[in-house]
C-alpha cells in the first residue's frame, strides 16, 4: 500500500470524515539521495522507495513520513519529526561518533560541553547539530526524551 491508498479514496462517500483517514505527513528536500543517505545510513532509520519514486520514512508506531524532492526548496525554520529516545546522551554519542557536530549555545538556551540543554526544571533536553554544513535539531523532553529535526538541513546544496 502506498501514501494514496488511504482510507479517504472512497471519498465519493459525502459521509467521510477526516478523523477517519490514515493521515500522513511528508517534507521536501532538494536531494533525494543525501536524504536516503542521511536518514538511512547516518541515522539508522528505515528508509524505502515509494512507488511513485519518492522515498518513505518508517517508524515504529506504523506511520510513514513521505520525502519528496522539490527543485526550488528552502529550509524548513521549524520542527517537523520528533523521535522519542530514552537517553540523549547516548544519542549525541553515537551521531558525534558519525561524523554530527553539535552547536554549542550561550544566553538562555546555554547548551554543556555536548551541545545539550537542559532545562532548569531539568524536563527538557535539547541538542542541536550539523552536519556538512546542514543543520538538524534534536529536542529531548520529558522522562523519555524527544529527538525533534529541522530539516534545514537537507535542502542547503
Amino acid at each position: 500500500m502506498n501514501f494514496f491508498d488511504l482510507t479517504l479514496s472512497n471519498a465519493k462517500d459525502i459521509n467521510i470524515m477526516l478523523k477517519e483517514s490514515n493521515a500522513f505527513c511528508g517534507f521536501s528536500v532538494g536531494d533525494l539521495e543525501h536524504a536516503r543517505e542521511f536518514y538511512g545510513n547516518t541515522l539508522g532509520l528505515d528508509i524505502r522507495d515509494n512507488p511513485m519514486g519518492l522515498l518513505e520514512l518508517h517508524v515504529r508506531n506504523g506511520n510513514r513520513v513521505l520525502i519528496y524532492p522539490k527543485s526550488d526548496h528552502q529550509p524548513a525554520t521549524f520542527t517537523v519529526l520528533n523521535f522519542p529516545v530514552t537517553n540523549i546522551e547516548n544519542v549525541v554519542d553515537q551521531l558525534s561518533a558519525k561524523g554530527v557536530n553539535f552547536e554549542n549555545y550561550g544566553g538562555e538556551i546555554k547548551t554543556d560541553n555536548r551541545g545539550i540543554y537542559s532545562s532548569p526544571s531539568g524536563g527538557l533536553k535539547i541538542a542541536w547539530f550539523k552536519r556538512s554544513g546542514r543543520k538538524y535539531f534534536i529536542h529531548i523532553g520529558g522522562k523519555k526524551s524527544v529527538i525533534a529535526m529541522k530539516l534545514q538541513p537537507l535542502i542547503t546544496p
